[in-house]
């Protein structure tokens, strides 16, 4: 017999367990699930749905919504939630139980006012981007089935770094555009706050905060030519030392190059550091930033699609 109910304290070995059997292109770890699901200060373990069969975890849905703001002076953006994860194990699918799982999951976001909800595009603590069709084809389906419609659909891309050299036109770009007063290096201590306002203002407040909690402003550099006008970092997100981003340049100033440069240092200091391979989850791919992730010899690696619900 199958029982759904709200996590509970014991839950959480099993589940990481079921997890792994069943998105086995995206395992996880117990010390994952505790930082990022566990510990994040919007959890409510009523919005984690378990099922249980015979003490162990069948399948889950996570529902979250905002108690607390993403960044300062951002709201608890009342009217949303999120999706972030799903999941059933092999041997208890084609019963109906992801639906099951997943509509307990929406009726708790509907249930404390959410009219709005996305897969799975929840910030900072997100799985995925969003749903993967070709790995998970009946979870998308599911997605749809439930009245859930794709917004856009980002890729995932990854470079190695094996034998990577920077090429010579990004070295004289750089010095035409140091002729010009721009500076590229690491920012400093004091150029932090600045950093931080820009990414968040012009960006997004994830970035501004991914910034904030970074582990090592060392593998931070910065474009600046009197203000900060562009940054790119890596190991930002769980310390992961290959995971590129977040990166951006000033939309102001795009069409300058320093895209390009602040890529290609990053890239660099990615080598020095022994690093075999760049990689991040999300940007358009016919976006200005994905063509210039192609150009810099990226390839796509996965795509998903981001969808939302509307009540």
């Amino acid at each position: 017999m199958v029982t759904v109910r709200a996590f509970a304290p014991g839950d959480e070995r099993s589940l990481v367990d079921a997890w792994n059997q069943s998105m086995p292109g995206d395992p996880t770890t117990s010390g994952w699930f505790r930082d990022c699901v566990l510990l994040d200060p919007n959890f409510d373990p009523e919005g984690l749905r378990v099922a249980v069969v015979d003490g162990r975890v069948a399948g889950c849905a996570y529902a979250v919504r905002r108690l607390t703001p993403l960044a300062p002076g951002t709201d608890l953006e009342p009217e949303t939630g999120w999706i972030p994860f799903f999941f059933v194990t092999l041997e208890h699918r084609g019963g109906g139980l992801g639906r099951r799982l997943v509509g307990e999951a929406l009726a708790f976001l509907e249930g404390v006012g959410r009219t709005r909800v996305d897969f799975s595009s929840y910030t900072p603590n997100y799985v995925l981007p969003g749903a993967d069709p070709e790995l998970y084809p009946a979870g998308f389906r599911l997605l749809e089935a439930l009245g859930f419609r794709t917004l856009y659909s980002p890729v995932a891309m990854d470079r190695t770094l094996v034998g990577y050299v920077t090429p010579d036109d990004v070295h004289e770009l750089r010095a035409r555009r140091e002729s010009e007063g721009y500076v590229f290096r690491g920012p400093t201590e004091g150029e932090l706050p600045e950093l931080i306002r820009f990414a968040a203002d012009t960006f997004n407040p994830d970035w501004g905060e991914a910034i904030r909690h970074h582990r090592d402003p060392d593998r931070i550099v910065i474009a600046k030519k009197d203000d900060i006008v562009g940054f790119a970092l890596y190991a930002a997100y769980r310390g992961i030392p290959e995971r590129f981003g977040p990166f951006g340049v000033d939309p102001g100033q795009r069409g300058t190059g320093l895209g390009k440069i602040l890529l290609h240092l990053t890239m660099t200091m990615m080598r020095a550091e022994g690093l075999h391979s760049s990689w991040f989850l999300w940007t358009g791919e016919t976006s200005p930033a994905g063509h210039l992730y192609t150009k810099a010899g990226y390839e796509i690696t996965r795509r998903f699609h981001v969808m939302r619900r509307e009540a």
